[in-house]
């Protein structure tokens, strides 16, 4: 049994219930010890006068009865006398039987007597199948003597049963007494014997060896009756025998034994005589020490009974006192352990965690006042609350001094990272002007990867800004299409030409958001292509749900087991401190704070048949329509800085928005890969008109004729207004058509932006193009 995790107090109730139980068991069992014997004596009586003398008259009536079915057995005619002492037996058997059933006799008997009582009872239900074979002469003198001898021999067994008496004086003078009786029983068996050979003249063949036998036991057991009893009743004993009647009998039953049958000159009146005399004294001697015996048993009874109350009493007042002691002293180290307990958990739960929070707060926190010294007493447990004192003092200033580091760490990490980002600014606002005065498609293409990595290089600066707990900083001011905000999600992952873009449902989400949700599905969808075979397909869709706006992530890798995805889900849901021990998953540590910073929310499940799909349910709050694909009319030609931001974001992405009626993904597999379109002098890359409007570039050779111009050592100077002029043609190029793409889902006979810019259909007169924009704008 393991006791190593109970309660204390379980432990010290453990402790004290063991010892307070053996003494209690002890006082029990001495109680019922000396309670046995004492009711016992007080049962003495109640056996005396239930069993004893109603036992005793069936004997004595047997006894008569007896003598009469002997000499009726011996002689022709039946006997009057017989038929009125059978009466008399039967009335002595009817009332030992009344007693013998009733509660008090058998309450008082122990096992040994009941099975004596119910030996006799059985005895006793022959006595007139006996009867009817003495009447019927079917048994000789001998049969019958055994037939009634029998009878009173269950008698006295049941005597003898009721004669275990506590007390070791009184048991045994009842035992003698029971000796005697059985004494007296042979002295009537002899007078059966002979009043039957009297009676027919001569003894029956081996009667007078019964007889002479009977009368060796009769003095046997007389004489080692009277050994054990007291001096006064074997002085009585002794007068009794003395007696003229005993010595006659004696002298007669000297003259029978010596005599080969039956004496010539045997006084027979004088025999009777003797024998009844001898049998009603030795009665009267067994009835009156039976009761003094009786008389005797209480009085011991009671002073038992006196000294077992007062032992109960005191023992019992003892077992108290200890469960008291016990309680008292328990419940002392009980409350002051759980004083103990309580001061710890109390740090532990509530103090240091709000020590914690504080100096994240920033707020200053007095060690001294938050770790006051307890008092415990000076015994050990006063010694383990000092110790404790100790211990929570220290975890107090530790706990201080772990958040200060720990702020420290994050004011490094926003230093590096705010460096980083402002070098990654200027490397982007460095390679758009590459990109503006590149028309050679190879290099352009080599710029274009650069600037991809810098895209990425910004991401994980930003990583680093949300470790610190910094907000990122990118952000949009009007809402932005939700199919732009997962291109742009793409464009900002390694493995972007491995991404389909299924049905994504038009909406669209707050600029106050775009950046982070961004920034969010770009960890999801980078992981996803990172952690799925290089040959499967990463797919990305977007639909309108009844509580905001979901974006499901699917791969076709192995998938996580359900124990690591229970895991990772509530890291999402519940965005914990940063742990630089789980560096390994920090791409989850990055969405769980950016989810929490805008109420979205994002579960992994598993996904069939294999993999896994991370689902990004977006707030109602952040959703809304989506916005106009361009301005229309006289400012067509105008972007936006967020337009010109997202075209900045999105342009790794060669794939259309879709439109809402139509279903399946948007990108077949045959799909060209194309680089951005660049407008402006001498550009190798031509428009392909899309479903909506918008160009689908497609990467071409010049012509074979043309030379590939030199590149020289040192960059041609190209003046900074026809830079800004390549990008603004640029930009109203896909503002424009974007809108037509919108007019022509609209009305279809609309012309489209390649038949809008054809001379033979009516070219519309050139917009001014916009200003470029600044780095600042591009990429903050």
């Amino acid at each position: 049994m393991n006791t190593r995790d109970w309660p204390i107090r379980a432990k010290l109730t453990a402790l004290v219930i063991g010892p307070v139980t053996a003494l209690l068991a002890l006082w029990i069992f001495a109680t019922t010890l000396t309670f046995g014997p004492a009711l016992d004596l007080l049962a003495a009586r109640t056996l005396l006068y239930d069993l004893g003398r109603p036992g005793e008259a069936v004997v004595a009536e047997l006894q008569r009865e007896r003598r009469l079915s002997v000499v009726q057995l011996a002689g022709d005619t039946t006997l009057p006398a017989l038929a009125e002492q059978r009466l008399r037996t039967d009335r002595a058997v009817a009332e030992l039987r009344r007693r013998v059933a009733g509660d008090d006799l058998r309450d008082a008997a122990d096992d040994l007597l009941d099975t004596r009582l119910d030996q006799l009872v059985a005895a006793l239900d022959a006595l007139p199948a006996g009867r009817g074979f003495i009447d019927g002469r079917k048994v000789d003198r001998s049969g019958a003597v055994g037939l009634y001898s029998g009878m009173i021999s269950s008698a006295f067994q049941a005597f003898s049963a009721m004669a275990m008496l506590p007390d070791t004086e009184l048991n045994r003078q009842a035992l003698a007494l029971t000796a005697l009786g059985r004494s007296r029983e042979l002295l009537g068996q002899g007078d059966a014997l002979l009043a039957g050979a009297l009676t027919a003249g001569r003894f029956a063949e081996g009667e007078h060896d019964q007889l002479v036998r009977t009368i060796d036991n009769q003095r046997f057991l007389a004489e080692a009756a009277v050994a054990d009893l007291p001096a006064p009743e074997r002085a009585a004993y002794r007068r009794l025998t003395e007696g003229e009647a005993f010595v006659r009998l004696s002298a007669l039953q000297d003259a029978l034994i010596r005599a080969d049958g039956l004496p010539p000159r045997l006084d027979v009146r004088s025999w009777e005589s003797s024998q009844a005399a001898v049998q009603q004294g030795l009665r009267a001697f067994e009835l009156s020490g039976a009761d003094k015996l009786a008389e005797r048993s209480v009085p011991m009874a009671i002073g038992i009974l006196v000294r077992l109350a007062a032992a109960g009493v005191l023992g019992l007042l003892a077992v108290v006192a200890c469960v008291l002691v016990a309680l008292r002293v328990g419940r002392s180290l009980a409350g002051r352990l759980t004083g103990v307990r309580t001061a710890a958990l109390e740090m532990a739960e509530h103090r240091l965690p709000d020590v914690v929070a504080r100096l994240r707060r920033g707020e200053e926190v007095d060690v001294a006042r938050e770790a006051p010294e307890l008092d415990h007493g000076g015994d050990e447990i006063g010694q383990v609350g000092h110790a404790f004192n100790e211990v929570r003092r220290t975890a107090v200033q530790a706990a201080v001094d772990e958040v200060t580091l720990r702020r420290g760490l994050n004011e490094v990490f926003l230093n590096l990272a705010r460096r980083s980002q402002g070098l990654v600014h200027r490397q982007l606002a460095l390679l758009d002007r590459l990109e503006r005065r590149t028309e050679d498609p190879d290099e352009l293409a080599g710029l274009f990867q650069v600037d991809h990595l810098a895209t990425r290089l910004r991401r994980h600066a930003e990583d680093l800004v949300i470790l610190a707990g910094a907000a990122p900083g990118r952000g949009w001011r009007n809402p932005v299409a939700a199919v732009d905000v997962i291109r742009g999600a793409i464009s900002e992952v390694e493995s972007y030409d491995r991404v389909d873009v299924g049905v994504v449902q038009p909406a669209g989400v707050l600029g106050r958001a775009v950046g982070d949700v961004i920034h969010l599905l770009a960890e999801l969808i980078e992981n996803a292509t990172v952690f799925s075979p290089p040959g499967t397909r990463v797919d990305v869709s977007g639909q309108v749900v009844p509580n905001g706006y979901a974006v499901e992530i699917t791969d076709r890798g192995l998938g996580m087991s359900p124990r690591v995805l229970e895991d990772v889900n509530r890291k999402l849901a519940r965005s914990p401190e940063f742990d630089p021990a789980d560096s390994a998953r920090l791409g989850h540590f990055v969405v769980s704070r950016l989810a929490a910073r805008h109420g979205v929310r994002v579960q992994l499940r598993p996904a069939t048949p294999a993999g896994t799909t991370a689902v990004v349910l977006i707030p109602a709050d952040l959703v809304t329509d989506e916005p106009a694909v361009g301005p229309a009319g006289p400012e067509a030609g105008a972007a936006t800085g967020d337009d010109r931001r997202m075209a900045k974001v999105t342009r790794l992405n060669s794939l259309p928005r879709p439109r809402s009626t139509r279903p399946g993904r948007e990108r077949p597999e045959s799909a060209t890969p194309v680089v951005p379109f660049i407008a402006g002098r001498g550009s190798s890359v031509e428009a392909a008109p899309d479903g909506d409007g918008l160009p689908r570039r497609v990467r071409r050779r010049g012509p074979a004729a043309r030379p590939r111009p030199a590149v020289a050592d040192a960059p041609a100077h190209r003046p900074p207004e026809e830079a800004g002029r390549t990008m603004s043609a640029l930009q109203a190029g896909t503002a424009r058509g974007r809108r037509d793409g919108a007019r022509a889902t609209a009305n279809p006979a609309a012309p489209t932006a390649d038949t809008a810019s054809d001379p033979a259909a009516g070219a519309a007169p050139p917009t001014p193009a916009p200003e470029p924009p600044t780095a600042t704008e591009r990429d903050a």
